[in-house]
């Protein structure tokens, strides 16, 4: 079984295992963490507007506003603030964790991000700076700011972090794979 980080900025389920009462008064630094699918994401915004923490668009893209609400709703609620969707939080949503785990977006290795036309890297810029991931000129130019701002996109989804634009990426992006252009 693999155990990764939980890194602040994303949204997964976390679990953790059972502690000794003295052990469970730190959070565990490692669980597992599965993203949540993008319908599931607007589950979580439709309710934390509900709840009266949320103003952002129930756009299904879990960007900063939205962990930002999340850590809000687990602060009026007494619930430990980690911003990650847990077991406790959920209930208290009134959302079914076991309904909203994501199932992996499979499909074809898309070619390497250096053979994107610039139309599409400038979308993909566009989309990383509205979600607050990327500062730099929305040029079209594949550069290292713009590898970062996707690595830290992908792990702030509990993506893979390899700077690069495959199914699951741009689909947590909101942006269709086929509507990427290649060289």
């Amino acid at each position: 079984m693999r155990y990764t980080a939980i890194l602040a900025g994303g949204l997964g389920l976390a679990a953790s295992f059972a502690l000794p009462a003295a052990a469970q008064q730190t959070p565990p630094t490692l669980a597992y963490v599965q993203p949540l699918a993008g319908q599931s994401v607007q589950s979580v915004q439709d309710r934390l507007r509900q709840a009266g923490v949320y103003s952002g668009r129930i756009d299904g893209i879990w960007g900063a506003d939205s962990q930002a609400a999340l850590e809000r709703f687990q602060q009026a609620h007494q619930l430990q603030v980690t911003g990650q969707l847990n077991q406790a939080t959920a209930a208290t949503l009134g959302l079914d964790p076991n309904a909203s785990l994501a199932t992996p977006v499979a499909g074809p290795v898309p070619p390497p991000v250096d053979h994107l036309l610039p139309t599409s890297v400038r979308a993909v810029q566009a989309r990383l700076r509205t979600l607050g991931f990327y500062g730099g000129a929305v040029d079209g130019v594949w550069g290292e700011g713009t590898e970062v701002a996707i690595e830290n996109f992908q792990r702030g989804r509990g993506l893979q972090p390899d700077g690069q634009l495959g199914p699951a990426t741009v689909t947590a992006l909101g942006l269709a794979p086929e509507a990427l252009a290649y060289r």
